[in-house]
This record gives structure tokens, C-alpha cells and sequence, in this order.
């Protein structure tokens, strides 16, 4: 926790007194003057922090004797009970809780502060949780902390070193801390988008919904001398089993309870009804009974006061935070905004990476290609040459032997077997002249099937080097905007980046900034509405969660609040449906339900 240390001036140094006050998230030091009263203590600590709706909260201690007392307001701190060291020990807490946290907490430092005590009664297990509303509650506190999930950064056993679950829910299942962590994991995922104070707000709507939560509980007896609970709450007064806190077995609201007080260890109760009898019950202590009274009355105040118009410094607040709210929603989308612009243009500019590296490698490939095509037309024009000049050859053997028969021919012979034998050789000359005309004939073919394919092979080149060439001038014309060069220095500045992209000016801080007022004020009125749909869908979620986890349950882990909350599920009650049940009778039924217990 931080400290921070805190000096109220006064004449003489020598008198002071040091006193420490511990809130939920910071350790406060002061030196305050014995003159000092307990209220003006209280106030010291809330301008510190910035709290304004100090109505809830108190300055709590430890007194003499052992017990838990609140510092009273119009008493000196000195002559109250408190502990004589030479340092006062005080913690500030919320003393009386709101019927619903959503209408009623104004400030963020006052939502914090409840999230912060609430949570840490669930986690001390002061205030029961079912294990798979646990989990969820545990999934908010982490998005409270961290912010959004992120999976690029996540590491497995991050979570290892926050308190997240009571340890009653981590002995009831064979779950390592592994698994545990994986279950949460999912649900904070799942929580992406809330802001910090979202969170801390969503834990509170989920948690003012568990039975033993804002109920302040006091061993008592009734006349039978039984060992009851009565807990003391926003609403009522309740009275419960000694083994089963979760549900009351008969209870007073507020607006029918008229006067309270108390005589040594008779506590008394009198309704707004003359006619309907006291309802009185005895605690172990006088003690016991001023810490009840003390809480009743404050308890009655609030509730009587949230019945009434709201007061000019409360309207004030409220309006300052719907500002603020409406602001933070104007902020919000901004950045939102901000964000996909952001993902748009890093998504081009890789597209249009991509898209050059292709090209390139396009490019590549075409003037391989053109290097192929000229080496095999060089190949083919060498070829030819070659084929050309044979065929000359052939065709000039071709006239030296047709010259050559029609010498034969034209010779005379002398005698008959010159004449056959030359015959002979005329018919040999021939058919060599034959064959070396054929061949002749085949070369020609050859020579101009390959003058075609030379053909075909520059004009594979032409089409290469326009390719090649189109390319070239587009890079150089700038069709393609981004080269590599250019994202190697991309700015981190979100309009400089649209600059760069498409050569239009940066958006103007209206279009970002302006907003749509009337749009966000119907938003921010639809958050009831939204919040009833979302609750149906969470509770949805909690019954799939816990039929996933029951399988790992061990049964003779199984708490007792466990099975009574089981049993209250099954019989289709809530924490309010059971209170309108065991208000319903008249107040005189109810009394004498409560003395025959």
C-alpha cells in the first residue's frame, strides 16, 4: 500500500498525536492536535483521498477491550476507547452499503474503494460466493488490474501470484492451480473492451447480489433463550439460523420499524404500527447492542434518505459524474476510433508489402524468364546457321552429282561391259543424288520450323521487356504509394500515417472528437436495460461453468453454505425473493415466528 504522511499544524509541536488510518489501497499518516474530534478525523481522510460521498463510509477500531468499534463523530478522538499506543491504529471502510450500486455509487474513488472491500470479504470468505460465480468475479478483478487480454503477451502462470479465489472453492475440486487459471483466463478474455472502473462496477453488480453481502451479522438470543444471527443490512433487519447465515428466517424492513433502542442487553424494536407487538431480542453484551444500534440507525437514515429527492450536493455529483461519464464514453470511442484506424493502416501497409514483395517477385521471375528466351534464341539462330550451311553443302553435292550423271550419261562407251558397268554406276549416282536431295529437303524443314520457333522465342522477349517495362514505370510514377523504404521509417503519429497513405490532410478533431451527444445520452439510458439482458446471458454462462466444474467436485469438501445456497437455487429463490417471503406476514406473525425459534 502507499503511505502517505499528513501533518495538521497546530501551536505546539509537543502535543501532537500520531495517528495512522488504513484504507483498502493506502496507509495515511497524520498528526492531528487531542482537541481533535472524531469528525473532524473522518474529514481529514476523505479530502485526503478525494472522497465526497463520505455518508457510507467510517473510521474503525480496535478498542481497549478487544472489540470492534467505529469512531463516533461528535466525540474527541482521545476520549473515545481508543488504543493508547503511541501511534493510533484507524481503518477506513464502508459502514453502511447501498441497495444498489449502480444508481447509488457516484464517485469512481467510492466504487473503487467498495470493489476493493468487497472483494477482499469474498477472498477472506466473509461474505459466501458460489465457486462459479468466483470464478467470473475473479475474471473482472483481473480485467480491473490488467486491462484487456492480450494474447500476444499472456504467459501461463501469470495469474499465479494474485489472490483470486476463496480457499473454500480451491479445496471443494480437483483443480490445480493450472486449471483454475485456465477457467479464469477464458472469462477475462471474454471481459475485452471494459475500462478499469467498468470492471470494478460489473464485480459490484454481480456481487450485491450474493446473500451475506453489506449484512453486518450479531450473535443474539430471543426469549427461549435460542442462539440466533440477526444481520443488519441496507433493507432490514434479519434473523437467522445459528449453521445458516445465507438465509434469513424472518426479517423487518425499514419502513415498518418506527424507533429503536436498547436496556443492558434487551434490545428493542417498535413498529410504525402502535398495535403490533415490539420485536425484542437480547446480545451477549451491552456492547454488542450499541455496535447494532449504531448500525440500525444509520442503516433506517440511508434508506429513508434514498426515498426522498435527491439533494442539491448529490444532483451536483451526479451530474458532475454523468459529465464525466459521458466524457470518459467521448474518450472511449476516440480511442476506439483511434485504434481501428490504427489496425487499417498497419493492415495496408501490410497488404501493400505484400503486394511488392509479389511484384518483385513477379519481376524476378520475368527477367529470368527474358535471360531464358534470349539464351534459347541465340541457341536456335546458332542452330539455323549451322542447318543453313549444311543445307548449302547438300544442295551444291546435290549438283555435283547430277552433274556428274549427265557426264556419265553424256560418255561414250566403248564397249558393252563399260556401258553396263557405267549403267550401274549412273543408277548408284542417282540414287545418291535421290537420297542427298531428301536429305536436302529435311534440312530445309528443320531450318524453317527452327525460324519459327526463333520467331515465337523474341516475341516471348517483346512481351517480357514490356512487362518489365510497365512495371519499372509504375514503381517510378508512384501507383505503388509505400515503398519499403518508407514503412522502414513508418510514424508513429496516426495522422501522419493517413498523410503518407493516401496524401489527404489529418482527420479534424471534430470528426474525432465532437461526438454525438444526444447519441450518448440514449446510450447511457439504455445501461439499465442492457445490464438486466447481460445479467440473463452472465447467469446462462455461471450454470455451463458449473456443470463443468461439478464433475471435480469433492463432495465431502462440500461447505455447508454451499448446500444451503444449492438448496435456495433449487427452490428457484434469490437473495430477494427470500426477503419479500419472510416480510410478508404481518409484523405480528413475524414476531412470534421469531420467539418460538
Amino acid at each position: 500500500m502507499p503511505k502517505m504522511t499528513m501533518t495538521k499544524s497546530s501551536k505546539g509541536a509537543a502535543k501532537h498525536l500520531a495517528v495512522k488510518v488504513t484504507t483498502m489501497d493506502a496507509e495515511l499518516e497524520f498528526e492531528i492536535e487531542p482537541k481533535t474530534t472524531g469528525k473532524e478525523l473522518f474529514e481529514l481522510v476523505c479530502r485526503t483521498i478525494g472522497l465526497r460521498e463520505t455518508w457510507y463510509f467510517g473510521l474503525q477500531y480496535v478498542d481497549s477491550k478487544g472489540y470492534v468499534a467505529w469512531l463516533k463523530f461528535e466525540k474527541k478522538v482521545l476520549d473515545q476507547n481508543v488504543s493508547k499506543e503511541s501511534q493510533i491504529q484507524f481503518t477506513f471502510l464502508a459502514k453502511f452499503y447501498p441497495e444498489d450500486v449502480m444508481e447509488e455509487l457516484v464517485q469512481e474513488i467510492t466504487q473503487h474503494l467498495f470493489f476493493l472491500q468487497v472483494k477482499q470479504s469474498i477472498l477472506n470468505m466473509d461474505i459466501y460466493c458460489p465457486p462459479e460465480a468466483s470464478v467470473l468475479l475473479a475474471a473482472f478483478a483481473v480485467q480491473a488490474k490488467y486491462g484487456d487480454y492480450d494474447e500476444a503477451t499472456y504467459q501461463p502462470g501469470m495469474l499465479a501470484s494474485d489472490d483470486l479465489l476463496p480457499q473454500r472453492v480451491l479445496d471443494q475440486y480437483q483443480m490445480t492451480p493450472a486449471m483454475w487459471e485456465e477457467k479464469i483466463k477464458f472469462w477475462y478474455a471474454e471481459r475485452r473492451g471494459m475500462t478499469s472502473d467498468e470492471a470494478e462496477m460489473d464485480y459490484l453488480k454481480i456481487a450485491q447480489d450474493l446473500e451475506m453481502y453489506g449484512v453486518n451479522y450479531f450473535q443474539i438470543k430471543n426469549k427461549k433463550n435460542t442462539d440466533l444471527w440477526i444481520g443488519v443490512d441496507s433493507r432490514s433487519v434479519g434473523v437467522y439460523d445459528r449453521e445458516n447465515r445465507l438465509t434469513p428466517k424472518v426479517a423487518f424492513p425499514w419502513s415498518e420499524i418506527k424507533n429503536i433502542s436498547f436496556k443492558d442487553k434487551k434490545f428493542t424494536i417498535k413498529n410504525v404500527r402502535k398495535k403490533e407487538p415490539d420485536f425484542i431480542f437480547y446480545a451477549p453484551k451491552p456492547r454488542i447492542n450499541e455496535l447494532i444500534l449504531e448500525l440500525c440507525v444509520g442503516n433506517h437514515a440511508l434508506y429513508m434518505r434514498r426515498r426522498k429527492p435527491d439533494s442539491m450536493e448529490i444532483q451536483q455529483m451526479k451530474q458532475q459524474a454523468q459529465d464525466e461519464k459521458r466524457r470518459k464514453h467521448m474518450d472511449k470511442a476516440r480511442l476506439a476510433k483511434e485504434k481501428q484506424l490504427r489496425e487499417e493502416a498497419q493492415n495496408e501497409k501490410e497488404e501493400l508489402e505484400r503486394r511488392l514483395l509479389q511484384m518483385q517477385e513477379e519481376t524476378k521471375l520475368t527477367q529470368d524468364a527474358l535471360v531464358r528466351s534470349e539464351e534459347t534464341a541465340e541457341l536456335l539462330h546458332e542452330k539455323m546457321t549451322v542447318l543453313d550451311e549444311e543445307a548449302r553443302l547438300l544442295t551444291q553435292k546435290a549438283a555435283e552429282a547430277e552433274a556428274e550423271v549427265q557426264r556419265i550419261k553424256l560418255t561414250a562407251i566403248k564397249t558393252e561391259e563399260e556401258r553396263v558397268f557405267m549403267e550401274h554406276r549412273a543408277r548408284e549416282a542417282e540414287i545418291l543424288a535421290a537420297a542427298i536431295l531428301e536429305d536436302s529437303e529435311k534440312r530445309e524443314k528443320e531450318a524453317e520450323q527452327l525460324k519459327k520457333e526463333l520467331v515465337k522465342a523474341r516475341l516471348s522477349e517483346k512481351a517480357a521487356k514490356g512487362k518489365l517495362l510497365e512495371f519499372t514505370q509504375a514503381y517510378t510514377h508512384g501507383e505503388i504509394t509505400v515503398p519499403l523504404s518508407t514503412y522502414s521509417a513508418f510514424p508513429n503519429d496516426l495522422s501522419t500515417q493517413l498523410q503518407l497513405m493516401d496524401g489527404s490532410s489529418p482527420l479534424i478533431d471534430g470528426e474525432l472528437y465532437s461526438g454525438n451527444m444526444d447519441q450518448l445520452s440514449l446510450e447511457m439510458e439504455k445501461e439499465r436495460r442492457e445490464y438486466m439482458s447481460k445479467s440473463k446471458t452472465l447467469q446462462d454462462q455461471l450454470k455451463d461453468l458449473k456443470s463443468e466444474i461439478e464433475v471435480l467436485k469433492v463432495e465431502d469438501k462440500t461447505a455447508g453454505f454451499d448446500r444451503f445456497h444449492d438448496e435456495s437455487i433449487q427452490r428457484g429463490d434469490s437473495k430477494y425473493s427470500t426477503l419479500l417471503k419472510v416480510s410478508a406476514n404481518s409484523a405480528k406473525a413475524r414476531v412470534a415466528f421469531f420467539e418460538e425459534l
